[in-house]
């Protein structure tokens, strides 16, 4: 059996998926990036061979995406993350129908891709550098409110206020609301369904910009197992979102599918020489 790797090397998660020659998902990772981006991925990827018993040569082809992509030289060749995550959103989304549009929020950055008919991509924007509506900002939420980031969906559920408004757009400048506001003797719910919502609208003018919005619309990266951030964005764009069973892997799984690919077309052409 022949086996595929594709690694995301994000600014604050390295992922990794590997699949076999049929697209099936045979295992994946997820761990933090640090500051050793190549060290911190090799021991990541050597990790994962171990867990499922396998070496090095049992991988017939590497394709790194993300940030840090071309920094993990052991990989055979190197991706964008647009690309990748693309590919890897069109094959997990494609019992739901077509994919058209995918929200993607990362640690430190929030993109929103376009594809057309044939599930190419036909434009995507990103924010700009300030890391208001990304992983870091919810990080930062989670740490002012004392509870985990994996909790936040959790108390938005459970919030039958009107969700507070949040109108600092910077992430230092929000941080001091969020502390006047509990200051103020608000409920940790209410906050956090107001910073979802905040997060929510500024996907939602993204998603505008990027195009029409029809068909399937896939949220994936690690908030997107954020419920209450889900819902938010659901109610702002007005329809419901497909969010995959590990929305964290969808461009590592769009990398590993290239891999299988390319490896592939390499056979063929070698076949056909």
């Amino acid at each position: 059996m022949q086996y595929f790797a594709g690694i995301d090397i994000g600014s604050t998660s390295i992922k990794i998926a590997l699949i076999d020659a049929e697209k099936n998902l045979k295992s994946s990772s997820v761990c933090p990036t640090g500051s050793l981006f190549h060290k911190n991925t090799l021991a990541a990827f050597e990790e994962l061979l171990e867990q499922e018993n396998m070496q090095r040569e049992d991988i017939s082809y590497i394709f790194s995406t993300g940030y840090g992509r071309k920094l993990f030289k052991e990989a055979d060749e190197s991706i964008s993350e647009i690309t990748a995550n693309a590919i890897g959103a069109r094959e997990v989304g494609v019992k739901a129908g077509k994919v058209k549009t995918i929200i993607n929020i990362g640690g430190q950055d929030v993109k929103v891709i376009s594809l057309d008919e044939d599930g190419h991509v036909k434009n995507f924007v990103m924010n700009d550098k300030c890391a208001a509506g990304t992983g870091r900002f919810l990080e930062m939420t989670a740490r002012n409110l004392e509870v985990e980031v994996d909790e936040l969906g959790t108390y938005h559920q459970r919030s039958t206020a009107v969700p507070l408004t949040i109108n600092s757009t910077c992430t230092v400048f929000a941080e001091s609301e969020i502390i006047g506001l509990l200051a103020n003797d608000k409920g940790k719910s209410e906050i956090i369904a107001g910073i979802h919502y905040s997060i929510a609208k500024r996907v939602a003018r993204l998603t505008r910009r990027c195009g029409t919005i029809d068909d399937v619309v896939l949220f994936d990266g690690g908030p997107a197992l954020n419920s209450g951030l889900v819902t938010a964005i659901e109610n702002e764009l007005m329809r419901k979102v497909l969010v995959p069973e590990k929305p964290e892997i969808t461009t590592a799984y769009g990398a590993a599918l290239i891999a299988l690919d390319t490896h592939l077309y390499c056979e063929d052409e070698v076949i056909n020489a």
